[in-house]
């Protein structure tokens, strides 16, 4: 039998900082927070996760695995990501039908094009 999908793990300077970025962006919850690692998830029963734990380092290089996210409306939700704190970046990008964006701690993600009606 294949294994189930958990959560993601985030490392991160700031953990319940960035877990609470994510929830709001997100719009999950806080289901676990102690000092060493904060989970957020849709409903508390609801698989997968985010969980973000602390490391001593900053992001120095772009990650290898990011999540895109796609809203019924890119634009909007782009300026409030960037209202929330988010920052375009460019990691080469072409004409592509997606806008990259950093969190708060500079990790990558991908807000794509609206759904096709």
């Amino acid at each position: 039998m294949p294994s189930r999908w958990e959560q993601i793990v985030v490392d991160a300077e700031d953990p319940a900082r960035l877990a609470r970025w994510w929830a709001e962006a997100l719009g999950y919850e806080i289901v676990h927070e102690a000092p060493e690692e904060v989970e957020i998830r849709r409903h508390p029963d609801e698989l997968p996760g985010l969980l973000f734990t602390p490391v001593p380092d900053a992001k120095t290089v772009k990650n290898r695995l990011h999540i895109d996210l796609r809203p019924d409306d890119q634009e909007s939700e782009v300026e409030r990501l960037v209202d929330m704190g988010a920052r375009p970046v460019d990691i080469g990008q072409q004409n592509v039908g997606w806008v990259v964006l950093a969190d708060p701690e500079g990790n990558e993600f991908c807000v794509l094009s609206s759904p096709k009606t």
